[in-house]
């Protein structure tokens, strides 16, 4: 069976791709600046924007999984602000286009979204059913993001959007590598109050839900991947540093953190923000998580990054 990921040649699409290569799928991965074959997917060159042969790929796949969309890991100036935005709007529109001119369209087509889609939250849990969205750049690129996915004409192909928290892994390109160089460093104490929520989800487990939501054609619609015990940020911090073997961790306040983002690109959007996403459906639908506490998570994700240095 073959799987599709337009957008899969980042931290995801690895994972994805080991993924599910190991378990025998023929995977396909869609991109911007490469063609040719790796050791666990072959690569065809799209656009993101306009139909092409790329389409041919679709026809008669298992599953697509767009993870297409420009990083927000920079400054929301003008110009990224736009560029995030068509990313993703324009990605996701011409898949639906492709899907839909298909004669053997694919079984069901998974959609990135965002956990960020709901407010800041420190009093309560967002799961889907009761989760409140939020407001701001951020948010807004979400809705438009789902609103071209589900506008999209493909009625033969069951659809789910992944509203997924930050999904930690050992492997390059991931946040959990940041996380860890800052708490080997010293430098993992709590940042801004601390008491912003930190939804994550461990590699294997977002790899697992993935396959999951494949397999399970009742399921559509929005659904959240993030572990289900999501903790203040101090807390967060604290943890990795144990794992990593660290005692001390210096904090860092709002204006450092201000500092450091303008030197480094980026926005306090993304360590400030309290997301507290639960996975309701999920866990409704006895989905069972390997990694459902940090403490366990942060311990194997340590282990494998010194697997890893050594290999």
């Amino acid at each position: 069976m073959k799987i599709v990921i337009p957008g899969g040649c980042g931290f995801l699409g690895g994972c994805l791709a080991r993924w599910f290569t190991d378990r025998g799928f023929e995977v396909v991965l869609l991109s911007r600046r490469t063609a040719g074959r790796t050791a666990t997917a072959r690569t065809v060159l799209w656009d993101g924007v306009t139909l092409g042969p790329w389409a041919a790929e679709l026809e008669g796949a298992h599953a697509v999984i767009n993870l297409a969309g420009r990083s927000v890991n920079c400054r929301y100036n003008a110009h990224n602000r736009a560029e995030i935005l068509d990313s993703r709007v324009r990605s996701t529109e011409v898949l639906g286009k492709a899907i839909a001119q298909c004669a053997r369209p694919p079984r069901v087509w998974l959609n990135s979204s965002t956990a960020t889609i709901y407010r800041h939250a420190l009093d309560r849990p967002m799961d889907e059913a009761s989760g409140e969205i939020g407001t701001g750049f951020s948010v807004g690129i979400a809705q438009a993001w789902e609103r071209a996915f589900f506008e999209a004409l493909t009625p033969q192909t069951r659809r789910v959007a992944l509203r997924s928290a930050m999904v930690m892994g050992p492997q390059p390109g991931g946040p959990f590598i940041v996380f860890r160089m800052l708490a080997r460093c010293g430098l993992g104490g709590r940042m801004g109050s601390g008491d912003q929520f930190v939804s994550w989800v461990h590699d294997r487990d977002f790899c697992r839900a993935v396959e999951w939501l494949i397999g399970n054609e009742s399921v559509s619609g929005v659904v959240n991947i993030a572990a289900p015990n999501p903790l203040p940020n101090a807390e967060f911090m604290r943890v990795l540093r144990q794992a990593c073997g660290m005692p001390i961790g210096l904090p860092a306040t709002r204006w450092m953190l201000e500092i450091g983002a303008f030197f480094l690109r980026t926005e306090t959007e993304l360590p400030l923000k309290s997301r507290r996403v639960v996975p309701g459906r999920l866990q409704d639908a006895g989905f069972a998580f390997e990694f459902a506490d940090w403490a366990a998570g942060a311990q194997d994700l340590v282990s494998r990054s010194r697997v890893l240095a050594t290999a």
